[in-house]
């Protein structure tokens, strides 16, 4: 049986064709997968055109792909592009979600097209990528950090981004402002211990515990 969603996976092929890279049903929900270039034309006919009507942006985030897969022990080494922008769309009068994906090219400041002028709510959450991951929204109308220090060094959210920082931050009296300094603290990587009491851990040579 065609199910809402199959319906709106099949127009979205239909409707932008090559454009389309990867068009998939997950978890109940459509996520479409497009090349950057294509972002703005395919995010404004998502908005304008009557089989879509996504008239609101719900959400948007970054994605680090660098670290992916490494839990199954995949080889990430040639993940490429290493960064995604994820933009969650809702249809309230189709009452229809989309998930739209776009890779961004690698380097030291990836870039995507700012979609403020199509979803003007965008404005603070491509403020917060670009806080988070430095991913640069070309048009964005005041694109700076949001969540952040206006002197902090790095993007946090990145997957190599020092746990202890890159710098640390005080007010000095004498200066009467605050001030950057180099980070004081030693890195370390805390690993918990867990003990249990049973026997499958205990050493073979041991006899059970007597129950009292």
């Amino acid at each position: 049986m065609t199910t809402a969603t199959d319906t709106l996976a099949e127009r979205i092929r239909a409707q932008f064709g090559d454009m389309v890279e990867q068009c998939v049903i997950a978890h109940g929900e459509v996520t479409l997968t497009v090349a950057v270039a294509n972002l703005l034309t395919v995010c404004k006919a998502l908005h304008d055109e009557s089989l879509f009507k996504f008239e609101e942006l719900i959400d948007l985030c970054a994605v680090d792909y660098s670290e992916y897969g490494k839990e199954a022990g995949g080889n990430t080494a040639d993940q490429s592009p290493r960064f995604a922008v994820v933009y969650h769309l809702l249809s309230v009068s189709l009452n229809q979600r989309l998930r739209l994906k776009a890779f961004v090219a690698d380097g030291v400041m990836p870039r995507a097209p700012s979609v403020c002028e199509i979803w003007n709510c965008a404005n603070w959450y491509e403020r917060e990528a670009f806080d988070l991951f430095g991913i640069v929204f070309e048009g964005h109308p005041d694109l700076r950090r949001l969540l952040t220090d206006y002197g902090f060094i790095g993007h946090p959210f990145r997957k190599d981004f020092p746990l202890i920082g890159n710098v640390e931050m005080r007010f000095d009296p004498e200066k009467k402002r605050v001030v950057y300094e180099p980070v004081s603290i030693e890195p370390r990587i805390l690993v918990p211990r867990v003990i249990r009491h049973d026997n499958r851990y205990e050493h073979p040579k041991e006899k059970p515990r007597e129950k009292r």
